[in-house]
C-alpha cells in the first residue's frame, strides 16, 4: 500500500490508470519496431496511437464519479476521446490511401475530414470547462489577441522555413496555402487555446496543460510532416511520425494528471492570452529584424501585409487598453469620492494607515466617539490609541493577513483610548488597502466601531441575570455558581444558611403580592445589613434568602449568626402603609464536610430549614446526616406508596363506637392500615408523607369508596351502624372532593345520614370561607359533620354554635386525665355539658381504663371508642363480635374490663 502511493506521488498516475500500461507498454514497443526497421506504416502507427488515447479517454469518462466537478470531467474526456477516435479513423484512411495509391503523395485526401473533426472536438474539450462571456466586448480581446499571436507565428515560420520552401516548390499560392492548411490551423488554434488552459480550473489545470502540450506536439509533428513533403523527402518522415505518436499518448495520458480531492465546480470566464501576444510579436519583430539585418533574401509580400495587419490589431488593442485605463481611473476617483462620503455619512471611524501604523486618512466619526478630531490622529501611530494588553494581537492580526497574503478580513476586539482618557470597547475590522497609486496593498483598511454601548447593555443583561429585581440581591444561580467557586478553592469551613419568613403566604393573601414585595424588600434590607461585608446574600426565592459564610472559622459563630438573623428579622413589625405585620423566621444551617460540594452543602442548609419549620418555625437549626436520611426515606416512601396503591397492599379496618350505657355497637370508624411485603407500617409513619406527595387525596377516596360499602352490606343484612372516616386537610381541599363523596355513597348505596365525615378542629378554625362552604355542601347532602380531637385549644366552646357540625368527639388527651386530673376531668364535663345543651352528639375517644368508662358514664357522656371497648379490627373480626353476641345484637358487653374488645 506504502509503495503504491508513493509511485502515485512520484509519478502522477494513479491505480485506475493500470489496465492501460500494456497498451501503452505495446504501442512504444511499436515505436521501437518502426524506429528499427520502418516496417510499420507510420499512418497506421498514429491509428494505433489514437486508438489507445481514445480507449483510455473513454475510460476516464466512464471511470469519474457523478458529482458537479465529475461532469466538468466527464464532459472535457467525453470530447478528446471522440477527437482521439477522429484522429484514429483519419489516420487509418490515410494509410488505406496510400496503399490504394501506390504510397504517392496525395495533397488531399478524405482523411483530411476526420482531421478537422479531431482538431475540432478537441477545441470543444478545451471549451466545455470555461464559462464562455456572453458581451462581445471580452470575445473582440480575445480575438485581437490570437490574431496577434497567430500572426506572429506565422512570420516567424515563414522566414525561418516556409519562405524558403515556396521558392524551391515553384508552386501557386493556392497550391502552397493547401500545403499549408495544418499548420496554419493548428498555430491559431496553439494561441486560441492556450487562454483556456491556462484559465482552466485549479482541479483540472495540470490534465488541462497535459493536453495543450499534446496539442502543441501535434503541431510539431503537423509542420515537420508538412516540411518534409516540401523537400522532397517524403510523407513519412520519421520525427514526424514520432511526434504524433508522442502527440497522441500525451493526449491519453492526460485524464491521469488530474488532481484529485477539489471541490471547486464553478466554470471560469475566459481570459486573455495575457503577455503571449505581446511576447511572441517582440520575437518575431526580432526575428524579422535580424532576418533583414543578415542580408537574407528579401521578404515576400504575405510577411509585411500579416504583419501590418497584426500591427492595426495592436494599435486597436492599445487604443481599448487606454480607454479602459481612463475608464477606470475614472472609476477610481469615483470609487475614492463614495469612499470618502461613505466613511463621512457613518458612525464607525475609518482609518487608513501604512503598515508601520501612521495614520493616513480618519473619517469624522472619531469626533463623537472618541473626541478626536482629524488633526489630532494624523501622523500619529495607531499603537499610541491601543491599550497595550491588546496591541500584540492587534500585530499577529496584521501580519497574519501579509504573511498569508490573502483578501481576508480580519475581526477581533480592542480597547481604544479617548481623547480624555477613558478605555473604550471596540471592534476593529482590519483588511489590506492598496496603495495611493494603484499599486499593491501596502496599507491598512480599519474600521473601528464603539461598543461602549453595547457593553453596557451586556453588562446589565449579566446583572439581571444573576440578581434578583425586587430585592437587588444575587439570585438562585449566581449563589450556586458561587458556593461551587468557594467551596472548590477555600481550604477553611464554609457554610451556608438558609431563612425562610414563617407564614409569609399569609401576608400575601391579606395585603396583597405588591404589599407582599414590600415586606420581601424590607427583609432583604436587615439582612444584608447583619451579615459581613465578605459574605454573600441571595434571594433564593419567594420567601427565602441564602447567606453563604467563606470564612467560618468557629461553628458556633456562625450558629450564633444565624439566631442573630431570626431575632433581626423578627424583632420589628414590617410597615406596609398603614400597617404593621409581625412575622418570625426559620433559618437552616449547614458547613461543609468532606466529599462534599456547593450544591450539595446548599442542599443540606435546605434540609436543615426544612427541619426548623417542621419543628415550628421562629428557631435555628443545624444539619445533621440524620435529617438527609429522613427526607430520603420520606421520598423513597413517595415512590413506595405509589407503588402500594396501584398494588393493593393497603385494607380497612374497623373500629367500634359504642353507646356507653347499653354496650350497643352505633357505628364504626374506618383505619386505613398499610401491610409493605407483609409488614405492618404504622399510620402515623406513612399519613404524612402521604399527605406531602398528593397521595392522600386518591388513598382517601378509596378508603372512602370501600368502607361504604362494607357499611352498606352490614346494614343490608340487618343491622343499624353507621360510619365514620377522618379527612385530612388535602382531601378537604381536592377540587372536586364532594363530587367523590356523593359518587361513594351513590355506588355503595350507603344512606348519607349514616356517613360522618370528622374534621380537625383545627381545620375547621382556619379553613376559611371556602371550606366552610365545602362543609355546608356536605351537609346538604345529608352527610354528618363532626369535630374530631375536639378540646386542643383551637375553638372555644363558644365558637360551636358557628360551625357546622352535628359531632364532637373529645381528645384522648382528655379521657386520659380522667380520675387523675381534676382539671381535666372538669373540662370533660363540661365539654359533654355544652354538647347536649347544643344538641350535639358527643363521643369520647381513647377509653383505655375502666374507671374512665365509669367516669364518662356518669358524666352521661352518650358514646365512646378505645382500646378497653375495641381495638380496630378487619370487618371479619366485626362480624364475628356481632355474631358471638348471645341476643343477636351489634352489642358488645362492657364489665370494666379490657375484654373483651378484642
Amino acid at each position: 500500500m506504502t509503495g503504491d502511493r508513493t509511485e502515485r506521488r512520484r509519478w502522477g498516475i494513479p491505480a485506475a490508470a493500470r489496465p492501460f500500461y500494456p497498451v501503452f507498454a505495446l504501442a512504444v514497443v511499436h515505436a521501437i519496431a518502426f524506429l528499427a526497421g520502418r516496417g510499420i506504416d507510420g499512418a497506421w502507427l498514429s491509428a494505433w496511437a489514437a486508438a489507445t488515447a481514445a480507449t483510455s479517454l473513454m475510460f476516464a469518462m466512464r471511470r469519474t464519479p457523478q458529482t458537479p466537478a465529475g461532469k466538468v470531467d466527464r464532459e472535457t474526456w467525453r470530447w478528446f476521446g471522440l477527437a482521439a477516435m477522429a484522429w484514429s479513423a483519419g489516420a487509418a484512411v490515410q494509410a488505406i490511401s496510400r496503399i490504394v495509391f501506390s504510397r504517392s503523395a496525395v495533397a488531399v485526401s478524405p482523411a483530411d475530414l476526420f482531421f478537422l473533426i479531431a482538431l475540432g472536438t478537441m477545441t470543444a474539450g478545451f471549451v466545455m470547462p470555461i464559462g464562455l462571456p456572453r458581451s462581445a466586448r471580452p470575445w473582440l480581446r480575445y480575438l485581437a489577441d490570437t490574431y496577434v499571436c497567430a500572426c506572429a507565428l506565422f512570420v516567424v515560420a515563414w522566414v525561418a522555413v516556409f519562405d524558403r520552401l515556396y521558392r524551391m516548390s515553384g508552386e501557386g499560392w493556392a497550391q502552397f496555402l493547401i500545403e499549408l492548411r495544418y499548420p496554419l490551423l493548428d498555430a491559431l488554434l496553439v494561441c486560441g487555446l492556450l487562454p483556456m488552459a491556462v484559465g482552466a480550473l485549479r482541479g483540472h489545470r495540470r490534465s488541462a496543460m497535459v493536453a495543450y502540450c499534446a496539442l502543441v506536439v501535434l503541431t510539431a509533428a503537423d509542420v515537420l510532416y508538412v516540411v518534409g513533403r516540401l523537400n522532397g523527402r517524403g510523407p513519412y518522415g520519421t520525427t514526424a511520425d514520432l511526434a504524433h505518436l508522442a502527440g497522441l499518448l500525451l493526449l491519453g495520458a492526460a485524464p491521469w494528471v488530474l488532481r484529485g480531492g477539489h471541490g471547486e465546480v464553478t466554470r471560469r470566464r475566459l481570459v486573455g492570452p495575457g503577455l503571449a501576444p505581446s511576447a511572441t510579436a517582440a520575437a518575431a519583430a526580432i526575428f524579422v529584424a535580424g532576418h533583414t539585418l543578415t542580408g537574407a533574401h528579401g521578404l515576400r509580400p504575405v510577411v509585411p501585409i500579416i504583419a501590418g495587419s497584426a500591427v492595426l490589431v495592436v494599435l486597436a488593442r492599445l487604443g481599448e487598453l487606454v480607454h479602459d485605463n481612463d475608464r477606470l481611473r475614472h472609476a477610481a476617483r469615483t470609487s475614492e469620492k463614495h469612499f470618502r462620503a461613505l466613511t463621512e455619512s457613518i458612525n464607525d471611524v475609518v482609518v487608513i494607515c501604512g503598515l508601520d501604523g501612521v495614520v493616513e486618512y480618519v473619517s469624522a466619526g472619531a469626533q463623537p466617539s472618541y473626541h478626536y478630531t482629524a488633526e489630532d490622529l494624523l501622523g500619529r501611530s495607531v499603537t499610541d490609541v491601543i491599550h497595550p494588553e491588546d496591541l500584540p494581537k492587534v500585530v499577529a492580526a496584521v501580519r497574519r493577513l501579509f504573511r498569508e497574503n490573502n483578501d481576508e478580513v480580519a475581526r477581533l476586539a480592542c480597547r481604544v483610548r479617548a481623547a480624555d482618557g477613558t478605555w473604550l470597547p471596540t471592534e476593529c475590522t482590519i483588511c489590506r488597502y492598496g496603495s495611493s497609486g494603484g499599486g499593491s496593498a501596502d496599507r491598512l483598511l480599519v474600521t473601528v466601531r464603539d461598543f461602549s454601548e453595547q457593553a453596557a447593555l451586556q453588562r446589565q443583561v449579566t446583572h439581571l441575570t444573576f440578581h434578583d429585581g425586587l430585592t437587588g440581591l444575587p439570585n438562585r444561580a449566581y449563589f450556586e455558581e458561587r458556593a461551587r467557586e468557594v467551596v472548590d478553592r477555600s481550604q477553611g469551613t464554609v457554610a451556608v444558611i438558609f431563612v425562610d419568613l414563617d407564614g409569609f403566604t399569609a401576608v400575601n393573601d391579606s395585603i396583597g403580592h405588591a404589599g407582599g414585595d414590600q415586606v420581601l424588600a424590607q427583609a432583604a434590607r436587615r439582612l444584608r445589613a447583619g451579615v459581613l461585608a465578605d459574605d454573600t446574600v441571595a434571594r433564593w426565592g419567594s420567601d427565602e434568602f441564602a447567606v453563604l459564610v467563606e470564612n467560618a472559622t468557629e461553628v458556633q459563630t456562625v450558629v450564633d449568626l444565624g439566631e442573630r438573623i431570626v431575632r433581626m428579622l423578627a424583632g420589628e413589625p414590617y410597615r406596609v402603609g398603614d400597617r404593621s405585620i409581625v412575622l418570625t423566621a426559620s433559618v437552616g444551617v449547614a458547613f461543609t464536610e468532606d466529599g462534599i460540594g456547593g450544591l450539595e452543602l446548599i442542599r443540606n442548609a435546605d434540609v436543615a430549614l426544612s427541619r426548623a419549620k417542621d419543628l415550628g418555625g421562629g428557631r435555628v437549626e443545624v444539619f445533621a446526616a440524620k435529617m438527609h436520611a429522613d427526607v430520603v426515606r420520606r421520598l423513597e416512601l413517595g415512590g413506595e406508596l405509589q407503588r402500594a396503591l396501584t398494588e393493593q397492599q393497603f385494607t380497612v379496618e374497623f373500629q367500634p363506637v359504642v353507646e356507653l350505657g347499653t354496650s350497643r355497637v352505633t357505628g364504626v370508624e374506618a383505619l386505613v392500615r398499610w401491610w409493605r411485603d407483609g409488614e405492618f407500617v404504622p399510620p402515623e409513619e406513612f399519613i404524612g408523607t402521604a399527605e406531602e406527595s398528593g397521595l392522600m387525596i386518591p388513598l382517601g377516596n378509596w378508603v372512602l369508596r370501600e368502607a361504604c360499602c362494607q357499611v352498606a352490606r352490614w346494614r343490608a343484612s340487618g343491622w343499624d351502624i353507621g360510619l365514620s372516616i377522618n379527612l385530612r386537610p388535602r382531601e378537604i381541599a381536592a377540587p372536586r372532593f364532594v363530587e367523590s363523596v356523593a359518587t361513594a355513597l351513590d355506588d355503595s348505596g350507603l344512606c348519607p345520614k349514616m356517613l360522618t365525615l370528622e374534621v380537625e378542629e383545627e381545620v375547621l378554625v382556619d379553613g376559611g370561607d371556602e371550606l366552610i362552604a365545602r362543609l355546608s355542601a356536605l351537609r346538604d347532602l345529608g352527610v354528618r359533620l363532626a369535630i374530631d380531637d375536639f378540646g386542643t385549644g383551637y375553638a372555644s366552646l363558644a365558637f360551636l354554635r358557628q360551625l357546622p357540625v352535628d359531632v364532637i368527639k373529645i381528645d384522648p388527651s382528655f379521657v386520659a386525665g380522667l380520675g387523675r386530673d381534676e382539671t381535666l376531668t372538669l373540662l370533660t364535663r363540661t365539654i359533654v355539658r355544652v354538647g347536649r345543651d347544643l344538641g350535639l352528639s358527643v363521643v369520647a375517644e381513647g377509653i383505655e381504663r375502666p374507671e374512665q368508662l365509669e367516669l364518662l358514664k356518669e358524666m352521661g357522656c352518650p358514646r365512646g371508642q378505645g382500646f378497653l371497648v375495641a381495638r380496630p379490627m378487619a370487618a371479619q373480626g366485626v362480624e364475628a363480635l356481632v355474631r358471638t353476641n348471645p341476643r343477636g345484637e351489634a352489642s358488645i358487653p362492657l364489665h370494666g374490663s379490657a375484654l373483651s374488645a378484642g
